[in-house]
């Protein structure tokens, strides 16, 4: 499980149009809740891209049986 912070207290200059597209979009009217929720989204893509750059990365033998290694456990 994955604690979360303390609140940080921070002054923020935010596009205005930006803001009420969020608040379309999500319903959430409350300032700090849609940068946190910004906030999580951005870290989450950031997370996938990672992974994807693993793609392809991984070499496997020449004879590799994934079926077979599926019936190991």
């Amino acid at each position: 499980t994955v604690k979360r912070g303390k609140p940080m207290v921070t002054s923020l200059n935010v596009d205005t149009a930006l803001l009420q597209e969020a608040i379309e979009l999500t319903g959430e009217t409350a300032i700090e809740n849609l940068v946190e929720i910004a906030l999580r989204a951005y870290i989450q893509r950031l997370k996938q891209m990672k992974i994807l750059e693993l793609f392809g990365t991984i070499d496997y033998e020449e004879n590799y049986d994934y079926k077979q290694q599926r019936n190991i456990a």
